[in-house]
């Protein structure tokens, strides 16, 4: 397990590497392609870059400065700098934690502590500078301890149009009839189950999706938060139509909305595993929400589950309906490296998710102990969720790169035509932008325009990277666009489809060997295509559970769109390889 730890880090430090250079090198055709437009806007362009990448040393250091040590040290103006750079930096949202107060059972402390008085004070300078910048402060929670008080407090704006409402991604898996769909009916609706599974009709697509209450392909549900930190519910819940009633909360939800959770709702039946593992790698969520059932406990899928999350590095949450005794066990065992926490309170939901949101690489696991029949501990986890980061935040998604959109779904809507619809990996996309989709069965990519952009149903003016749209595309059949092909805007450098990469991997599990001539099924973001081992570089020439090798694989069928970088999933039947693309082949 310290290999596969060693392994994972590898990659991810390549694979960041690999995202910075492709970064600059896009900003600089970016900046070439509008030097040729606009050549006064360029100018204003070398200067925003210089600023961001070059920045002089008493820029690094002010930047330093965070706003709780600015609430104590700096004068009204500093201050008022300070906040307004973190809220346009997180996107309109900041977390203010003030003292210091053990977050774990084992009793890790955050924060430095302080005296009533400081906090009084230090409490009266936010609602003030917050009052001035006409941002909405709300109080998460406060605890006037005798060995010193510590508090939470909400920052965050209102958002002036759609464009601008936080979005975060959370995947919800586990096993076959572990009630995923029933938490997500409960958690979005604001009502209780009554037992029988009458939450959970809402979210189902197909009739016998109905008839088995079994989940089959990919479905979503929303839940937005006002600025005050609020879930919104739907305004219309006697509809009997389940799919007018979504559409109304959807519309009402967003406008109303100053963040969004969007739930992706998996499979957790063995044979639905490849849906799942799609819904992992190419909705690009920023969390995943395992549930595990109280009278089945962690088996069959929730560990498969388990284990691709933890292979493509996503944090994780874990809801369970009773205490699983092995839980706890599973968590810290070496393959998760994973602390519990037990969340009892609102305090404790609070202190999680700001841990994940200060470090993304946190090994607590926040664990709520549900009732969708009572609601018991419902509230904690919907505050939890109100303050998780949103992937926009994330240094991977850019704005100021050519737009680029890898498609994770695509259907054909009547009077509107082919759309299609994924996570925007770079840039800024709007209505009647020229863009290439591809590549086709022969490599080719094809010029198309931009229709008309949605946002959970929300026709909006732009979008920016970081965002899951919906595109509606001119001039494109349904037949000429499928899952795992890219969306990307016209520049000098033409994209191209490989049909061969080179990738180091680690054999996860395997039964017996890997060897040259090997398939499977490879995961690659929105690509799921069969490939084939090529050659491999081990001393043995195969490869085995636990193995590490550099690997050429080619596609099976069509090329595809890959870069450097990105990782991949190899499986048959279940998770085999884990690796990351290092080289694309001619």
């Amino acid at each position: 397990m310290t290999a596969l730890r060693s392994f994972q880090a590898e990659i991810e430090q390549f694979s960041q590497e690999r995202q910075r250079q492709a970064i600059r090198e896009a900003r600089e055709a970016h900046a070439a392609a509008e030097a040729a437009k606009h050549h006064h806007k360029v100018k204003q362009h070398d200067v925003v870059v210089s600023v961001v990448e070059d920045r002089d040393t008493d820029a690094v250091s002010a930047e330093n400065v965070s706003v709780e040590e600015a609430l104590f040290d700096a004068d009204d103006e500093a201050l008022k700098s300070r906040l307004v750079s973190k809220l346009l930096q997180d996107h309109g949202e900041y977390i203010v934690a003030l003292g210091a107060h053990a977050i774990t059972e084992e009793g890790e402390v955050k924060g430095t502590p302080i005296t009533k008085e400081q906090l009084d004070k230090a409490v009266e300078r936010l609602r003030t500078t917050c009052a001035a910048i006409k941002a909405e402060m709300t109080e998460l929670y406060r605890n006037d301890a005798k060995d010193g008080p510590f508090g939470t407090w909400l920052v965050r704006l209102r958002p002036a149009s759609v464009e601008e409402v936080q979005e975060v991604r959370v995947a919800v898996v586990g096993n076959v009839d572990a009630g995923k769909s029933t938490i997500l009916g409960v958690l979005t609706r604001g009502g209780l189950d009554d037992g029988r599974g009458k939450a959970r009709v809402a979210l189902f697509k197909h009739p016998h999706e109905v008839e088995t209450g079994r989940t089959s392909s990919i479905g979503g549900e929303i839940l937005g938060f006002t600025t005050e930190g609020k879930p919104i519910y739907p305004s219309t819940p006697a509809i009997a139509d389940s799919v007018k009633r979504e559409k109304l909360a959807w519309d009402e939800i967003y406008k109303q909305a100053a963040k969004v959770v969007s739930f992706i709702d998996l499979a957790g039946h063995e044979r639905y595993f490849k849906t799942t593992v799609f819904g992992l790698s190419g909705h690009a969520p920023d969390y995943v929400m395992l549930i595990v059932g109280g009278n089945a406990g962690l088996i069959g899928m929730s560990k498969e589950h388990l284990g691709v999350a933890l292979a493509l590095n996503v944090p994780i949450i874990v809801c369970v309906t009773k205490t699983v005794s092995m839980l706890k066990r599973v968590l810290q065992s070496p393959g998760c490296r994973k602390t519990p926490v037990f969340v009892e309170n609102e305090q404790q939901a609070i202190d999680c998710a700001l841990d994940m949101t200060r470090n993304r690489s946190s090994k607590i696991c926040p664990v709520f102990m549900l009732s969708n029949v009572t609601g018991d501990n419902l509230p904690n986890l919907r505050s939890f969720l109100n303050i998780l980061p949103s992937s926009q935040n994330n240094e991977k998604y850019v704005t100021d790169a050519p737009f680029e959109l890898h498609i994770s779904d695509a259907f054909s809507v009547p009077f509107i035509g082919t759309v299609v619809s994924g996570v925007i990996e770079s840039g800024v996309v709007k209505p009647n932008d020229q863009v290439l989709v591809g590549p086709d069965s022969l490599g080719h990519f094809i010029p198309t325009a931009i229709r008309s952009i949605e946002k959970k149903r929300v026709k909006v003016d732009s979008a920016e990277a970081g965002q899951c749209v919906a595109l509606a595309l001119k001039r494109i059949r349904r037949s000429q666009v499928r899952k795992g092909m890219v969306l990307m805007a016209k520049t000098e450098i033409h994209p191209k489809a490989v049909k061969r990469f080179e990738g180091m991997v680690m054999v996860l599990h395997h039964s017996s060997t890997i060897q040259p001539r090997y398939t499977a099924m490879l995961h690659c973001g929105a690509v799921r295509a069969s490939t084939q081992i090529v050659s491999l570089d081990h001393p043995s020439g195969l490869i085995r559970t636990g193995d590490r090798a550099k690997v050429v694989f080619e596609f099976i069928g069509q090329a595809e769109f890959v870069k450097e970088g990105q990782l991949i999933l190899l499986r048959e039947a279940k998770t085999k390889v884990l690796g990351v693309v290092t080289k694309v082949l001619d």
